[in-house]
């Protein structure tokens, strides 16, 4: 007995304190908030307190005509709230000012914007849905969206905002709540509502908790009949109520009631929820305590609509306890009837004026005391910031949710053993995750009309992609896949080790009858531009992955699974501000790159920029020759030149170094035979690589090939077609003799050394070097870099070679060559040397793109590692860049180039720090990265074109220019 009444104790402990909540709508400054309430109310007439009541539908996408009706209601009959629907931001300001001006007392503006202005409003901002919020951990991330929809809202005048739906979704098959609620979990619901609520109202935007008392557990949508809820007092208490109660207790400013039939709180079954003293007074507001702002939802909702005539249910409404009726359908004919209702006693004054109050206790709250028209300037750029692309990346990266994690199939590593192939299903677009997949490795999209035809092309790929894509359009979109689509899903799982990543509600899971032969399950949750690429960068590791699933899959996938992955430091592809730095002052290099195309410096180009690992500029320019018959892409692939010197050469050395294959305090006579006895022979690797070993900066071997009557190239050294005796493929139709390659090496012994000690740059070295380690490795150098480099790095788009590689309009052209090769080279090394060695030079022939020139420049600023692989110690690339001879006035570390010395030199833009490091390639190319800010830069071109005198490029010093335009972008906050 003791223990039941210290219950019933407790029980009606709580229902006082519930009865006790504070005042949400009361300010800070409450005694002068009520001064002004009262000085408004006193003066006003019993038509102008009805007026108080109604929030009006008013659109600013409909013509003059609608203007005047909304102006009418304001004037006429003292309406003193609107909702703005459909149009745009631009043209709502300016209809709010107007119907601000006429209004006695301010309006009460509202929205239904539960994921932003997007949801009603054309060239605004969208945030994801309420579901894929859910799967968030973190709730300060919900306070911030929270607040910054707030701030979207004040811009164009908007004081309350219809959000957060606080229905706990425990029915998959709800068609009308879905991905609008943050899930079956109660907790989860009011935790993330409060946060959000918390975020709106800080920033001076009435939060609305809708839609009471709980619209989760319904099949029917109540804008088109009114649903049933047919569960118990207790079970609508433990579940429904919960969050609300909680939300109401976090001071939220208003509530939504829902047009439902609840038989458990209302007998009478025909009578809808909104409109029942029941539910409304009874529970909302005596038994909860509710002292915000109380709100039907829309009158126009057939859930409502089909109860009564349109007056009728107005009355009924606030006869209800509602303060304010949405979205009424006949203003005049409610007047009347409640001006009736006075004068019967069926409504009386006090209950009138305490509506009104409450609606000017709420006006005041927000502001409208001292309301100033809305500013016109600058509307879009306001609720389309780079700040709410970043927000909107953060709640994405952390929403995304692994469910199934056989193997550690992710992240996506060991690259060099995969072949991947990427197959979409559902019927909404992934190209936008297709592509962005395409920036760690090649990846290869299948689609066929028949499965049979798609399963034996899949064959040949150990690692199947498989995209689940449906329409993101709006949040009640069917999320179901076709039968055909889960067939296909089982039938290539059966076979082949498969990822599913699902752009969909987490309720299509449902769908899947096994996830047994699936090795990778994750959720993505909407099909977003921004959701398709970060989670195709989430699956190789770009960011760690932490989100939960705000509901159950049957048996498989309980409530709160989510298996936490971490990255693997490799790339990600962002927006600058992300990264610290500003797309205003970035888009300079946009002007760079017209005045590079007008002024003709080259017909097209790649720029990348990264900073800490996030490429935040990754732009393809004009066209692959003057002839404009080719756009550029980024996935095109230009001449390095002597880039390859540090991306191809320089990695193999250091990891020779490492392996103790060479000593950089070795002489060329000790490694290299040929040297020994010769006038290099004394010369240090370490003094070559710094260029400083006294070598000719380069021997145009090309020209002893020439007949020296014709100048034409010589019969005895070429031929058109391969043969066995000349098989080094110069150039299309032509080929050199295999023993000019020793010809070469030879010319090189036998060079005289420059009688000067000190710095001059050297190709030479490179031939050397490539000698070298083709040596102690027993192997092709172009071989060596793919194995150990190229392909573990997903780097498919560089390669020595690359007409066996890559199609050929894929390859950049670089000059109309008339001195040798006579042709226009296109797939063929430019340097001439390297393309007598057969397109495998220590010095030049590596062709790539921009983003796989940032993977190997990404390495070394990481010290070695990329993608989770240490590829070289930290301390080898220390010791590579490093000046040794710099008392020697030499600039350059082992094969980097360093900032200059002589500030008359322009290596680089003299912004950069000594600790920084790259190259450039006379095919008018360059790369830098920069350990004290994080940068890595990328510039590709074929300045060359047509012709090598095409020197304006280099003139303009356009390279170093951008490089720092790219240092000024930096925020001084980093």
């Amino acid at each position: 007995m003791k223990r039941k009444a210290l219950t019933l104790i407790a029980f009606i402990f709580i229902q006082i304190l519930q009865a006790q909540q504070i005042d949400p709508l009361l300010s800070k400054d409450s005694t002068a908030q009520a001064v002004w309430v009262d000085s408004i109310i006193k003066n006003m007439s019993v038509d102008e307190k009805i007026g108080q009541l109604f929030m009006v539908q008013a659109y600013s996408n409909k013509d003059k005509a609608h203007e005047e009706f909304i102006s009418n209601l304001i004037t006429k009959y003292h309406v003193g709230n609107i909702i703005f629907m459909q149009g745009t931001p631009d043209k709502q300001v300016e209809l709010n000012n107007k119907y601000q001006e006429i209004a006695k007392v301010p309006l009460l503006v509202g929205f239904d914007g539960e994921w932003g202005l997007d949801m009603r409003l054309k060239n605004t901002y969208r945030f994801p849905w309420n579901m894929t919020l859910g799967a968030i951990q973190d709730e300060k991330l919900l306070e911030e969206v929270g607040k910054r929809i707030g701030e979207h809202c004040k811009r164009v005048g908007i004081n309350v905002n219809f959000a957060p739906v606080v229905d706990v979704n425990t029915n998959p098959d709800n068609p009308i709540i879905g991905n609008r609620s943050f899930g079956e979990s109660k907790e989860n619901v009011a935790q993330k509502a409060i946060a959000f609520t918390k975020g709106m109202q800080g920033v001076g935007v009435l939060a609305n908790a809708k839609h009471f008392p709980g619209h989760g557990d319904t099949e029917t949508d109540s804008h088109h009949t009114l649903p049933t809820i047919n569960f118990s007092e207790n079970r609508l208490d433990s579940i429904e109520l919960y969050p609300f109660k909680k939300v109401f207790n976090a001071g939220v400013g208003s509530v939504m009631t829902a047009h439902l039939s609840i038989p458990s709180l209302e007998s009478n079954t025909k009578l809808p929820s909104s409109l029942s003293k029941n539910v409304v007074t009874n529970l909302l507001q005596e038994k909860l305590g509710f002292k915000g702002l109380v709100i039907t939802d829309g009158l126009n909702m057939k859930g409502a609509a089909n109860y009564s005539t349109s007056a009728e249910i107005d009355l009924a409404a606030i006869l209800a306890g509602n303060d304010l009726l949405l979205i009424p359908q006949d203003v005049p004919g409610s007047v009347k009837l409640m001006k009736k209702a006075l004068e019967d006693g069926t409504l009386t004054e006090d209950r009138l004026n305490h509506s009104v109050k409450k609606i000017l206790k709420a006006k005041y709250l927000v502001g409208l005391n001292e309301y100033k028209s809305i500013a016109t300037e600058h509307i879009s750029e306001d609720l389309n910031s780079p700040y709410d692309e970043v927000l909107h990346r953060r709640l994405i990266k952390s929403s995304i949710t692994v469910l199934k994690n056989q193997e550690d199939i992710l992240p996506i590593k060991n690259l060099q053993d995969k072949k991947i192939a990427y197959v979409s299903l559902g019927n909404d677009e992934g190209s936008d995750f297709y592509q962005m997949l395409k920036n760690y490795t090649k990846v290869d999209k299948i689609s066929e009309e028949h499965l049979s035809v798609l399963l034996q092309r899949l064959q040949k790929y150990n690692l199947v992609i498989i995209g689940g894509h449906k329409s993101n359009s709006n949040p009640w979109k069917s999320y179901k896949f076709s039968n055909k689509d889960l067939v296909w899903l089982q039938e290539i799982a059966r076979s082949h080790k498969v990822i599913l990543d699902v752009f969909a509600s987490p309720y299509s899971l449902l769908q899947v009858s096994s996830f047994t032969n699936i090795e990778g399950v994750v959720l993505s949750y909407q099909n977003s531009k921004l959701s398709q690429e970060l989670s195709a960068q989430a699956l190789f590791g770009a960011f760690d992955l932490k989100g939960k699933l705000p509901v159950s899959i049957k048996s498989d996938f309980n409530l709160g699974d989510g298996l936490e992955v971490k990255g693997l430091n490799v790339l990600q592809y962002t927006i600058p501000e992300e990264a610290g730095m500003s797309s205003e002052k970035l888009s300079i290099i946009d002007k760079r790159i017209d005045t590079i195309l007008s002024e003709k410096m080259a017909p097209g180009g790649q720029i990348l920029v990264a900073k800490n690992g996030m490429v935040v500029y990754n732009k393809s320019f004009g066209h692959h020759t003057s002839l404009k018959q080719r756009a550029v892409k980024n996935s095109d692939v230009y001449d390095l030149a002597s880039l390859t010197k540090i991306l191809a050469s320089l990695p193999m050395i250091m990891k020779a170094e490492e392996e103790r294959k060479i000593s950089l305090f070795s002489s060329l006579g000790d490694v290299l035979p040929r040297y020994k006895n010769s006038n290099k022979d004394t010369l240090l690797l370490k003094e070559v690589l710094s260029h400083y070993g006294r070598l000719r900066s380069w021997i145009p071997f090309y020209l002893n090939t020439k007949d020296e009557v014709t100048g034409e190239n010589s019969v005895k050294y070429y031929r058109k077609k391969r043969s066995s005796k000349f098989n080094i493929k110069v150039a299309k139709n032509l080929y050199l003799a295999k023993e000019y390659r020793d010809t070469i090496y030879k010319h090189i012994v036998d060079s005289e050394q420059r009688e000067r000690v000190g710095y001059k740059y050297s190709d030479l070295g490179y031939y050397i070097f490539k000698e070298i380690i083709e040596k102690k490795y027993n192997k092709p150098l172009n071989k060596l870099a793919d194995e150990h480099f190229y392909k573990p790095l997903g780097a498919d788009r560089m390669s020595y070679l690359p007409l066996a590689r890559f199609k050929k309009n894929e390859i950049v052209p670089t000059e109309k060559d008339d001195y040798f090769r006579n042709q226009l080279l296109q797939g063929y090394v430019h340097d001439m040397g390297a393309a007598m060695l057969g397109g495998v030079g220590g010095h030049a022939g590596l062709f790539a793109n921009a983003n796989d020139v940032a993977k190997i420049m990404q390495l070394f600023l990481q010290e070695g590692s990329y993608g989770g692989k240490q590829y070289l110690q930290p301390e080898t690339v220390e010791k590579f860049n490093k000046r040794y001879y710099e008392d020697k006035k030499v600039r350059r570390g082992l094969g980097f180039d360093k900032p200059q010395l002589d500030p008359d030199v322009k290596a680089t833009c003299g912004c950069v720090s000594d600790v920084s490091f790259g190259h450039s390639g006379f095919t008018g190319t360059y790369t830098w990265a920069d350990p004290a800010t994080g940068v890595v830069y990328v510039f590709l071109s074929n300045r060359v074109y047509p012709t090598m005198k095409n020197s304006g490029l280099v003139k303009s010093n356009m390279r170093t220019k951008i490089q720092q335009d790219i240092q000024n972008a930096i925020l001084m906050a980093e």
